[in-house]
């Protein structure tokens, strides 16, 4: 069984390397092929695969592919882990927003639209490809923003392309072992889009556990999102935020941290990164070591600029703990291949969940997954702040989408002036220009003057 991973070149490559190479027999991936634009970014991978293998029990062959079409035929699964401008294009997104005044993050404000307004094109692209050459095939995308890249690969792939994140995941790991159970024993209530979602219920046996757990300063501070937002303010929502909501609660706060003296985080990873692909390029007998190193840094200093600077560099233990995305989607595939069922958070069409919501958005919600597919579980309704957040950064999302479609700079400045982060539509249009002026990719994407 021929899986593709299309940003074969990326730093996270080796930890689905490894997910792959366990003992399952449902999900046996006998070929891992790699197609990436950056051959020599491939080649340092190829590198620590091949030291890595060894220790592995059930390692898949890797192959690579030249192009995109070769990539995709054949396989079974594809996951699309692309990163269009690469780290050098994160640094802008952020910084321009930065400059302006505006928080600066990958996925979520402003940064987070540049990103998706390069990224579309070549997600469109390879979807219909996909549609074209592999047409059995499940997509699951990493790629961020992953709501807006899912729900516009939807238009040529429908049902067979699934976004997943392992944020929510990790949060509902923490919450259950909070609570003494199991993940088995507990049914919950999920609801969001990528990156912004709220955890409402925790039940075991008919009982809710969750306002009893927010009642317990000892078993909240298991929890990485409750010390992040404060113990007072999830009381106070009577759920636990997605820790991305962090940059929406306390906006100010994050802003400022991110406009300090510190690099930002695109900053921080490209340094690091273009450090260990030229290191490992001039030492390819040591490019296992080196990644070990780079990965420890980089998960150790995850959403930094959240914490308090004693934290800053020493996460807890059981933050990082739990598999990553390349476990959820590990999951997900041999749940699909007919293994045991699992229940997911995933990025999937609303078709009514979210009655306020166009059915055909993508929003982040439990599924329960079998060889039957994916379904998603009914959830409890969505009102107030939380119906009213969701609803306007749906929006945004939605005209971003359309921008892209349609090549419109009119469209991408009502995105980024309606963006709940953004406070002018001056510096909106401040931050289109800046962006097309900045990053070749978002210039070719708006093409057209309306």
């Amino acid at each position: 069984m021929k899986l593709t991973i299309i940003g074969g070149g990326g730093f996270r490559v080796p930890q689905i390397f490894e997910a792959l190479s366990g003992e399952n027999d449902r999900a046996r991936i006998t070929e891992l092929c790699l197609f990436d634009t950056d051959p020599a970014r491939v080649a340092a991978i190829e590198s620590v695969l091949a030291q890595l293998a060894p220790s592995l029990p059930r390692p898949p062959r890797v192959t690579t592919a030249i192009g995109l079409d070769e990539a995709v035929t054949g396989a079974a699964f594809i996951f699309s882990a692309m990163r269009i401008g690469g780290t050098e294009g994160r640094i802008k997104d952020e910084r321009i927003a930065l400059d302006l005044g505006v928080l600066g993050q990958e996925t979520t404000g402003p940064g987070g639209l540049a990103y998706a307004l390069r990224t579309l094109p070549h997600a469109r692209d390879l979807a219909q490809r996909v549609a074209r050459h592999a047409p059995e095939a499940t997509v699951i995308n990493f790629t961020n923003p992953a709501g807006i890249v899912t729900e516009a690969m939807r238009e040529a792939l429908g049902d067979r392309v699934v976004g997943i994140c392992d944020t929510p995941i990790g949060l509902m790991r923490r919450a259950v072992h909070a609570i003494g159970s199991t993940p088995e024993q507990v049914d919950f209530d999920y609801v969001g889009l990528n990156h912004l979602g709220w955890l409402r219920s925790l039940v075991v046996d008919g009982v809710d556990k969750l306002p009893g757990l927010l009642a317990d300063d000892a078993r909240l501070a298991g929890i990485e999102e409750a010390r992040l937002m404060g113990f007072d303010w999830i009381r106070a929502l009577g759920a636990i935020p997605n820790e991305y909501l962090y940059y929406y609660y306390f906006q100010r706060e994050a802003t400022e941290r991110l406009r300090g003296p510190g690099p930002t985080r695109g900053e921080f990873l490209h340094r690091q990164q273009s450090g260990f692909y030229e290191q490992a390029r001039q030492h390819p007998d040591s490019a296992l070591e080196l990644w070990l190193k780079t990965k420890h840094d980089r998960e150790a200093s995850y959403m930094a600029e959240s914490r308090p600077e004693a934290e800053r560099t020493n996460r807890e233990a059981a933050d990082v703990e739990g598999g990553g995305y390349q476990q959820v989607a590990l999951d997900l595939m041999t749940a699909l291949l007919g293994g045991r069922p699992a229940t997911m958070i995933l990025n999937v069409a609303n078709r009514g969940l979210v009655p306020q919501l166009p059915d055909d958005a993508v929003i982040e919600v439990p599924c329960t997954v079998s060889g039957a597919g994916i379904v998603p579980k009914r959830i409890a309704p969505v009102t107030g702040e939380m119906l009213g957040l969701l609803q306007q950064v749906k929006a945004v999302e939605r005209l971003a989408i359309a921008a892209s479609r349609e090549g419109s700079r009119a469209l991408a400045w009502r995105a980024l002036a309606a963006h709940p982060l953004v406070d002018s539509i001056a510096v909106a249009r401040a931050l289109l220009d800046t962006y097309r002026e900045q990053i070749p990719g978002v210039a070719e994407a708006l093409s057209k003057r309306g």
